[in-house]
């Protein structure tokens, strides 16, 4: 339990911290410098989808 807290902050993090980059990938690629200060939609999705695993996990093992 206390791994998956600790990914889920991680992955809150390293999806934060992709506001600060240029997109060189997908389909924000042809924004260039314009999606400087967005954060990446996959990194997000990925980021909400392991808090809501680490959630469940708590809720089920009465941790909560």
């Amino acid at each position: 339990m206390v791994c998956l807290a600790a990914a889920s902050k991680a992955a809150e993090e390293g999806s934060d911290s992709t506001a600060e980059m240029k997109s060189q990938m997908g389909r924000s690629k042809k924004l260039g410098d314009r999606s400087i200060g967005h954060i990446d939609p996959g990194a997000a999705s990925a980021a909400f989808l392991i808090a809501a695993m680490a959630d469940a996990l708590r809720n089920d093992n009465g941790l909560d």
